[in-house]
This record gives C-alpha cells, structure tokens and sequence, in this order.
C-alpha cells in the first residue's frame, strides 16, 4: 500500500475498488518495478516507504521471495 508521496510513477500504482494505492504487480505476483534481468528495483530513488523499510535479504524478504517463486 502507498500510505506516503515519494514520486512513483503512475505506471507502477495500482487503485482497488475501495481507492486504496498499491504497487503494481505483474500477473506471477512480482513488483512491476522490479527488473527481472537485474532482480534491482528501477524505480530506487522513487520507491514507496514499504519498500525502503523492507530490508533486502532478511528474513520476511527471503519469505516473500520463496512464496512468489
């Protein structure tokens, strides 16, 4: 969910029914931000505070990782 303005491009939001923000994901469930070939976010400098307070690599990031494989 996108609760703060940190610039993401409008390609990359998604609005629900209720008008709620989110990060849009591609159809197997990954971040459309992310590039596939790199596995970097390409949006770094504009991404949402969920993401930078998620830090890559520990425990809840490997979790996600797994479970959308």
């Amino acid at each position: 969910m996108l609760i703060t303005d940190t610039g993401v491009p409008e390609r990359f939001i998604e609005i629900d029914k209720f008008g709620v923000q989110s990060m849009a994901r591609l159809h197997d469930g990954w971040c459309a931000a992310l590039s596939r070939d790199t596995m970097k976010c390409t949006i770094y400098q504009q991404r949402p505070l969920i993401c930078r307070e998620f830090e890559m690599g520990d425990y809840e990031c490997i979790v996600e990782r797994t479970a959308n494989l």
